[in-house]
């Protein structure tokens, strides 16, 4: 604000001014309140107000901390479940079967037989598991877990790219929590000192005129605070959907007129309809604890089901197909997890519902072990669909997905070939993005014959899943993901309704 005088200063300010007039530099909250006689919070308020004038600086910084969890003590103290899978795979005389380890790790089976792929570490060959030799000293996530237990974290490892990925690992894996003070300090500025050594006078300011001020003519003793005439009006905003809640309205409103019907389904799924009945393989890395939300308890197998789908994971079930070629366990099948896709709720549908024609499409929330950051976050929208009738074809496929986008307002859509475990062929839609280029937005293709047989499907069905979030940041024109959740009542209130 230019040409600010102490009259348009509140007395809170004005003692804040005072205080941070006295002192030759910035100053954290609590001392300007012990120097003003004011509260943390009326000071810090002020502060921001003196701000928005010109007259203080506020100064912010940052101090990002690292601390253990539970398991990630517990890990330090007995280091990472891969790091004694490997080892004990070592000391063996023999190349252990997949069986043999899981049932001498138990739960924890999982985690250390995915790490230790990811980290290449072991390879998985007809059914057994084979090390990498020779094998591999701490890692950086190692190095760390011991670091940050002994509160030795040294900053320069911090700024080296390979160990900022280790950091995001443990953070991913929850064995470390990120942690972050703000603190702010409150520096008088050049315009600020021109008031405060002008000199400052504190009175008590009349904000309203009342009745009983004008009735006994104590408003000519008062100091009346100035009104700005020319402050802009309160702006007045009338109630709407958040904009996220409208795109995904305008989505389902889409493939309601398209002739779709909408389903929905459990959150909660067993691993046979999120992955087997899939024909994702029992050591698929989707099914890792880094990326599933594995849960307590099981689910009952479909007796109908079961055991064509064991048949087609071994040795390819009674058509043209070798499977996957392991032993396929119906304890890892029951295993419940919180649904990684909305595909475990299509293909369940199209399970209950095997004769043509089905048009069905689910728009939902699942859930995935990810860092949050501007393109993941724990939890997300899908809108997954399916269409199974006689004669359909890939063609048909892109075209429902092409009418889509255009009715979406993407103007130019293309496809690009890609590789998923269920379906083939498979494509990924893309769409054009003037400043950004093309941007991929989900998933799609014609089911396989492995996904579709052991479920008494005998018609072609095509597939997809489109991520929701990520086209509403498109159409909204944000950065990161984290805007779409925000709580900022002012971007809810300006956001608009029409489009241009």
């Amino acid at each position: 604000m230019a040409n600010v005088t102490q009259s348009y200063l509140t007395p809170n300010e004005k003692e804040i001014l005072i205080a941070s007039g006295k002192l030759d530099s910035a100053q954290y909250p609590q001392h300007l309140a012990e120097l003003s006689g004011l509260s943390v919070e009326a000071s810090v308020q002020s502060a921001f107000l003196l701000q928005e004038k010109g007259l203080v600086k506020i100064i912010e910084d940052i101090d990002t901390n690292y601390i253990l969890t539970n398991e990630g003590n517990d890990y330090a103290n007995n280091h990472l479940p891969e790091r004694r899978f490997i080892e004990y795979i070592n000391k063996l005389d023999k190349i252990p079967t997949i069986n043999e380890l899981k049932d001498q790790f138990g739960p924890e089976f999982v985690i250390a037989l995915g790490q230790s792929r990811k980290k290449n570490w072991v390879q998985i060959g007809e059914g057994k598991v084979y090390l990498n030799y020779p094998l591999q000293g701490p890692g950086n996530d190692e190095v760390l877990l011991l670091q940050i237990q002994a509160n030795n974290v040294i900053d320069s490892l911090l700024q080296i790219e390979s160990y900022q990925q280790a950091i995001n690992n443990l953070i991913k894996r929850n064995l470390i929590e990120k942690s972050e003070d703000k603190t702010i300090q409150i520096e008088i500025t050049e315009s600020g000192l021109d008031i405060f050594n002008s000199g400052i006078t504190i009175e008590e300011d009349i904000a309203q005129l009342t009745s009983d001020l004008i009735r006994t003519g104590e408003w000519k003793q008062k100091h009346l605070r100035p009104y700005n005439i020319n402050a802009p009006v309160q702006p007045i905003y009338g109630a709407k959907l958040h904009p996220y809640q409208r795109l995904i309205d305008e989505m389902r409103q889409i493939f309601l007129e398209m002739g779709f019907t909408e389903i929905k389904g459990d959150i909660i799924q067993s691993s046979f309809w999120n992955f087997d009945a899939l024909f994702q393989p029992q050591d698929h890395p989707a099914r890792e604890m880094q990326d599933t939300f594995h849960l307590d308890g099981t689910s009952d197998l479909p007796e109908e089901f079961t055991q064509p789908v064991a048949a087609m994971h071994e040795h390819g079930g009674d058509i043209a197909s070798k499977g996957w070629g392991y032993k396929w366990s119906p304890d890892i099948a029951r295993m419940n997890v919180l649904r990684t896709h909305t595909t475990a709720i299509t293909i369940k549908h199209l399970a209950d519902n095997p004769k043509p024609p089905v048009k069905a499409f689910c728009i939902d929330r699942a859930y995935r072990r990810e860092t949050i950051d501007p393109t993941h976050t724990p939890e997300f929208e899908q809108l997954e669909g399916v269409v199974m009738d006689e004669g359909m074809s890939f063609a048909d496929l892109l075209g429902l997905l092409m009418e889509f986008y255009y009715r979406m307002g993407f103007e130019d859509v293309r496809f690009r070939p890609a590789y998923f475990p269920y379906t083939e062929p498979s494509v990924e839609p893309e769409v054009y993005i003037e400043g950004m280029g093309w941007i991929e937005l989900g998933g799609a293709g014609v089911f396989r014959n492995e996904v579709t047989e052991p479920l008494g499907i005998k018609h072609p069905v095509l597939a997809w899943g489109l991520g929701v979030s990520r086209l509403a940041m498109l159409r909204l024109g944000l950065k990161d993901l984290r805007e779409l959740y925000q709580s900022d009542i002012d971007w809810l209130r300006k956001s608009p309704v029409c489009g241009d």
